[in-house]
């Protein structure tokens, strides 16, 4: 066993630290708008990049269209690993910072980029800056909110980053329609760049003394000492059945949202969908899915996290069938819908269910660990849901992504335990 190293930090920590939502109302406002900005990066990207790589860049294979997800999807899983252990070495503000630095590039690149592997670079950056961002701030949200209502924290979280994914796909889509692809869609992440960096740069505050004082509550005590690196990731991964089972659900998660990020534009097209129906379609996804998650994450602090999961898994199995069944824009929404809010019941509730059973000493290094693993299933679910389609169809990949996404909830309820 060996001890965590004090982190190095910016700011002095306040003389007298609460925690509780109301509490830290301000700053924990202060991260939502932060995350909102976090999220509407990725949006930009999801109603039209499929386009621009079949029309500008002449990719035809399923799997190099989808490409641009691995990229992002690995690069994202791996940071966010990385982003637990620093944000508790070092302080979580420095993390944030650094991510809106990395994402810098991202609009500009998107803009101007003069071949297809510039996109994949873009992907790159914004893929680390993700992981950095957006794990940086459910971090500070758990610190500030304490264990009596995690579940809401996290789901105001999602809430905000994932509306905003709606928001950004809707409007990058409606430029698209009227002004063309590029780059004018793109001018809407330089602002997103700007406003979330300067927030987070001079009005974001360090909230790694609210872990350690919830630690020092805590029933193991405050000075409990933290495993190795090693030792944690394979607690998260597969040793704990609780914490295993939480990972394996966030992979398949992602699994199925990068196959839909990927292929569901494509199939709308297919379709005979316009730009501005596709990106109506490509919004109401993370709009449901955003906006249930205010229910969700409340309701999992009351009815505990387990039923949430495991229903949530299987409502959006039932979503990516209605999708892929469909022909008319009514379906499409339909199955749209019914994905977005399976995945509000299982995405703060999962993120919750780690705060409930993880010594705060050693929280954001097993978040890492659970992030790593349920942003790899971008990657995983892009792979096999494009080499499934060039080789059967589409259809034959979204059934297989239905199929393991109903397995993911078995084995949460054959495995996981209720610790809240």
């Amino acid at each position: 066993m060996t001890s965590r190293p004090d982190p190095i930090h910016l700011e002095r920590a306040p003389s007298a630290i609460r925690l509780g939502l109301r509490e830290n109302l301000a700053q924990f406002s202060l991260l939502v708008l932060v995350n909102a900005f976090v999220g509407a990066m990725v949006g930009m990207e999801r109603s039209i990049l499929p386009a621009i790589a079949e029309q500008e860049f002449r990719q035809e294979a399923h799997t190099a269209i989808l490409s641009f997800i691995v990229v992002f999807g690995v690069s994202k899983a791996l940071t966010n690993y990385l982003a637990g252990r620093s944000a508790d070495v070092y302080g979580r503000k420095v993390i944030l910072v650094a991510g809106w630095l990395i994402a810098a590039p991202v609009p500009f690149l998107l803009m101007w980029a003069p071949s297809w592997n510039w996109v994949l670079l873009a992907n790159l950056f914004l893929g680390v800056s993700q992981g950095l961002t957006w794990s940086t701030t459910v971090i500070m949200k758990i610190d500030l909110a304490g264990p009596r209502n995690r579940g809401l924290a996290m789901g105001v979280n999602e809430f905000a980053g994932y509306f905003s994914v709606a928001l950004a796909a809707l409007a990058t889509g409606w430029i698209a329609a009227h002004y063309g692809l590029r780059p004018k869609p793109f001018y809407l992440g330089v602002g997103f760049v700007l406003a979330g960096g300067l927030l987070s740069l001079f009005a974001v505050r360090e909230t790694h003394h609210h872990a350690r004082h919830e630690a020092a509550q805590h029933p193991a005590g405050g000075a409990a000492a933290v495993p190795s690196q090693k030792a944690i990731f394979l607690q998260a991964s597969w040793r704990d059945p609780n914490l295993s089972s939480i990972s394996q659900a966030g992979l398949v998660n992602n699994l199925n949202d990068g196959m839909a990020w990927g292929l569901f534009p494509l199939v709308l097209a297919t379709a005979g969908m316009n730009l501005l129906q596709i990106g109506w379609i490509a919004a109401i996804y993370p709009a449901v899915w955003g906006g249930c998650q205010l229910v969700t994450g409340a309701l999992s602090d009351r009815i505990g996290r387990k039923g949430l999961i495991v229903t949530g898994m299987w409502v959006q199995a039932i979503g990516i069938v209605v999708f892929s069944l469909s022909v008319r824009f009514a379906g499409f929404a339909a199955g749209a819908t019914l994905l977005g809010l399976g995945t509000a019941m299982v995405y703060p509730t999962l993120l919750a269910a780690i705060g409930d059973g993880v010594h705060p000493a050693r929280r954001a290094s097993v978040v890492g660990v659970y992030r790593l693993w349920r942003d790899l299933g971008y990657a995983i679910g892009a792979l096999l849901s494009g080499l499934v389609a060039d080789l059967f169809g589409v259809s034959s990949a979204m059934g297989l992504v239905a199929g393991l996404t109903f397995l993911s909830g078995v084995i949460a309820l054959l495995r996981m335990d209720e610790k809240r």
